[in-house]
Formats: structure tokens, C-alpha cells, sequence
């Protein structure tokens, strides 16, 4: 028996088997397209030197916008979760692979025991008055041990268990990155917003001046008697709304301001961002080949790593069929001194090995594989869904940055002759030509056309930043590994 379990463990390290699908990623209907539909001639636009991979909002050239950025990444509470998620994800791996290698334990006591009146070591004996015999000793006893169990990955099922782990820590560092990714688009999308309603709230206070302007124009004309007062009146109720509006846009700046504050990390009350000039840069996004996608989307790649950690579990399930077997070996030693637990009378040392295998469960592991497998058609079917769904973001923001450039010229160009329109109609009015009813419709399709030059722009730019964000935000095509690097070395 001492020589058949030593000799056994060579046999128990080659008989491992895994019980797992051999793996592959999951094949789409289609192979992806050679471009994109709605953009089949995107011209490849190279970032500046300056702008590091992955920092895109970088080619806004904004100061401000680059210091929000890169908090996000540190301080945002939702980035946060997604951070603590990956660090537990990888912890667990290396909780998982322990499982790989021996346990071992080790024992230590020491006694001494003695009567209370200091008795002698050797013992006496008594008899009470009432007859009873009661006997005292007293010494010290010392006890040493050591032991160590392991279960040979016969079936794989540990194997697999540390498969699952990484493939799982794998798809929080996507996670992790998709959450940086999405906290970095919607700040950049709110502090584009906040610099829209400046220009808005610049281009209504030179609209006041203006309407303030006619309003005492057409004061004027009424003392000579040359207008009506429903001129007053006409200029009045122009004023006014217009300054409705530009206190509307402090409220809509101040909740994005305060929203901003909240994705930077920050408390919204001690939180401010200083009006600035306004910056209409629409940035050239790098091009990229649709199969890249796979690659550089961080919710294709964890959803991809999920696929894989279902796959390892079929194999874990599947290994229940099999027995565990367990070997253990211990040492033992103990006497009265020091001296005797290293001596060969006192010691004693033993090897086992165990089996444990479910006979009769009712079809319960039965059902356990085919739930596997079904968790396995399942993550399958959320890549697929996934890789489908980053294709539709692609092809929406690419029509919406073409269309909205000729837009955008379209709006220009229609401001550009509002203005012109309103410069004639104060003219006309100010020689008796025209009355005061005209000046207001051709002063407020000047205000609306200027007001839809600057929407225009921004959605350019909020199209720009949704498009960063449907190719993967990086101009590297890994940028899961870019986001494991930041929140630290992956488990071997």
C-alpha cells in the first residue's frame, strides 16, 4: 500500500481528460462586409500626434473638455463599480486556479496540566470521605502535525473552473472599458451641449441689444405719430420672448453643467464650468474596416468572453458524471518533551486516497448539462445580437455625420441670407416702406436660422462623438487590454 498510492500518481496526473467543447467563437450569418453601406468610400483621416490612443476627445481641442476626460476614468462612481467588478473578477481567478495544487495544513498544541495544591508530575490517588477515589497528575504534552489534501484534475473540471474565471475577469475588463467608454461619450455629449447653449446665450444677447434697439425705434415713431401702437406692443412681445428664452438657457445650462459634474466625479454644488467661446470643431474620425468591429468594440469582445466562460462550463457540468477522488497525507507527532517529537516512537504518518461518486440523482446532472448548454446557446446569441447591434450603431453615425455636413452647409447658408433679409427689412422700415409686422417675421427667421446654424454644428459634433463610440473609441484595436493595463496586470 506504501509504494501502489506514490506509484499511482503519475497515472492520476496523464489520466486527466477535459470534458469541455473544443472552443470557438461564434460564427455571424454573414461574414462582415468589405465596407460599410452607408459610407463605402470613408476616408482614412489620421488623429494628431498629440491626441494619445484612446484619448479621441482630444482632436476637440478643448482644454477643458481634456481635464473632465480624464477624471472620468478615475472619479466616476459608475466607472468605479466596473473597476471593483474586474479586480473581483481576477481575484476569483486566482481563488480558482489555488484549486490546481495541494492543500496543506499544519498543526501545533502544547498542554501542561497540574493539581491546584502543585502536585507531583508522577500522580497520587485518594479516598474521600464519602468513599469516592479521585486521582491527580500533572505535566505537559506537545503535539506537532502536518497534512495535505489534493484532488486531481481528472476530469477537468478545475481546468475549466479556471477557464470560466479568466474568460469571465476578460468580459469585466470589457465591461470596465465599455463603462469608461460610455461615461467619456455622454460627458463629451453634455459639455458639447453646455458650449452649444454659450453660443445660444451669446447669439440672444446680441439678439436683445438688437430688439432693444427696434423697440426704441419703433418708441419713437409712435411719439411722432408716425406707427401705431400695436408696432410697441409687436416690438415689445419680440423682446420679451426672446428674454424668456435666454433665462430658459441658464436652467438648461446649469443641469447640464450640474450633470457633468456628477460624471466627472464631483459634487455639483461646489461644481462650475466658466462660459467660454464657443469651439464649432467637428472632428475627422479615423476609418476603420467593419470586421475591426470584433475587435475594438469593448461590448463585442466581453460578450464574445462570455461565450467562452459558458463553453468552460459545459465542461465543469459535464465532469459531474465522473467520481471525485481526493488523496490526503498526514504526519503526526506529540510527547512530553520537546526532545521526543522528533523521535520515531512518538511520530506517526499515514497516506489515503478517496472516491466520491453520485450514483442515483434523478436526472439532476442531466439537467445541469443541458442547462450549460443552453446558458451557452444563450451568451451565443447575446454576441451575435451584439456584433449585429455595433454594425447598426456604425451605419446610423455615419449617415448622420455625412448628412449632417451637408446640412450644416445648407443651415449656413440659410442664415447667412435671414441675416441679409432682416438687414433690408429694419432698413425698409426705418424709410416708411415696410410695416413693424414684417420686421418681427423677418427678425425672427434671422433668429431661427442663426439658432438652427448652431444646432446644426452640434449635432455634427454629437454624431461625431456617437461614432468614436460605435467603432470602440480607441485607435487601437484592443482596447480591452488597454483598460486591463490601467486597472492592473491580469492573473497569470
Amino acid at each position: 500500500m506504501k509504494r501502489a498510492i506514490p506509484a499511482a500518481l503519475p497515472a492520476l496526473f496523464l489520466a486527466g481528460c477535459n470534458m469541455a467543447p473544443a472552443y470557438h467563437r461564434p460564427e455571424m450569418a454573414a461574414p462582415p462586409p468589405a465596407s460599410f453601406k452607408e459610407e463605402p468610400g470613408w476616408s482614412v483621416a489620421v488623429p494628431s500626434d498629440a491626441v494619445a490612443r484612446g484619448e479621441w476627445w482630444g482632436l476637440f481641442n478643448d482644454p477643458v473638455l481634456d481635464g473632465l476626460e480624464r477624471k472620468v476614468a478615475v472619479t466616476n462612481q459608475n466607472v468605479a463599480v466596473a473597476r471593483a467588478t474586474y479586480q473581483a473578477a481576477r481575484a476569483l481567478v486566482i481563488v480558482q486556479r489555488s484549486a490546481l495544487f495541494p492543500t496543506i495544513t499544519g498543526t501545533a498544541s502544547g498542554t501542561h496540566s497540574d493539581s491546584f495544591s502543585g502536585g507531583s508530575a508522577t500522580g497520587s490517588s485518594s479516598t474521600t470521605s464519602s468513599g469516592t477515589t479521585t486521582s491527580t497528575s500533572s505535566g505537559s504534552r506537545f503535539a506537532l502535525g502536518i497534512g495535505a489534501s489534493w484532488e486531481p484534475d481528472l476530469w477537468g473540471r478545475l481546468g475549466n473552473g479556471v477557464k470560466q474565471a479568466k474568460a469571465s475577469a476578460e468580459a469585466s475588463a470589457g465591461d470596465l472599458a465599455n463603462a469608461t467608454l460610455s461615461a467619456q461619450g455622454e460627458l463629451a455629449t453634455d459639455y458639447i451641449q453646455l458650449r452649444g447653449d454659450d453660443a445660444l446665450r451669446d447669439l440672444l444677447d446680441r439678439t436683445i441689444v438688437a430688439y432693444k434697439r427696434s423697440l426704441t425705434i419703433t418708441q419713437n415713431k409712435y411719439k411722432s405719430g408716425t406707427v401705431a401702437l400695436s408696432d410697441v406692443y409687436q416690438a415689445q412681445t419680440t423682446l420679451s420672448n426672446a428674454v424668456a428664452s435666454r433665462q430658459d438657457l441658464d436652467r438648461q445650462r446649469a443641469q447640464l453643467e450640474h450633470a457633468i459634474a456628477v460624471l466627472a466625479g464631483e459634487n455639483p454644488s461646489t461644481f462650475s464650468i466658466a462660459p467660454d467661446v464657443w469651439r464649432p470643431v467637428v472632428p475627422a474620425i479615423p476609418s476603420v474596416m467593419p470586421a475591426a468591429l470584433l475587435q475594438r468594440r469593448p461590448d463585442v469582445a466581453a460578450a464574445e468572453r462570455r461565450v467562452a466562460a459558458a463553453n468552460a462550463n459545459i465542461g465543469i457540468q459535464r465532469a459531474a458524471y465522473f467520481p471525485d477522488v481526493t488523496l490526503s497525507g498526514s504526519a503526526n507527532t506529540s510527547g512530553s518533551t520537546l526532545g521526543q517529537l522528533f523521535s520515531a516512537a512518538t511520530s506517526l504518518w499515514s497516506l489515503g486516497a478517496s472516491g466520491v461518486m453520485t450514483l442515483l440523482d434523478f436526472g439532476a446532472r442531466h439537467g445541469q448539462v443541458l442547462q450549460a448548454r443552453a446558458q451557452f446557446d444563450e451568451a451565443a446569441a447575446t454576441y451575435r445580437q451584439t456584433v449585429l447591434t455595433a454594425f447598426q450603431q456604425a451605419e446610423d453615425y455615419l449617415v448622420a455625420t455625412r448628412v449632417l455636413a451637408d446640412v450644416t452647409r445648407s443651415r449656413i447658408e440659410a442664415a447667412d441670407a435671414a441675416t441679409r433679409a432682416e438687414v433690408i427689412a429694419q432698413n425698409q422700415y426705418k424709410s416708411g416702406i415696410i410695416d413693424f409686422s414684417s420686421v418681427v417675421v423677418a427678425q425672427t427667421a434671422a433668429y431661427s436660422a442663426r439658432q438652427t446654424q448652431i444646432s446644426a454644428v452640434l449635432d455634427q459634433q454629437t454624431a461625431a462623438i456617437a461614432l468614436i463610440q460605435a467603432i470602440g473609441g480607441h485607435w487601437t484595436s484592443d482596447p480591452i487590454a488597454q483598460m486591463a493595463t490601467t486597472a492592473g496586470p491580469a492573473p497569470k
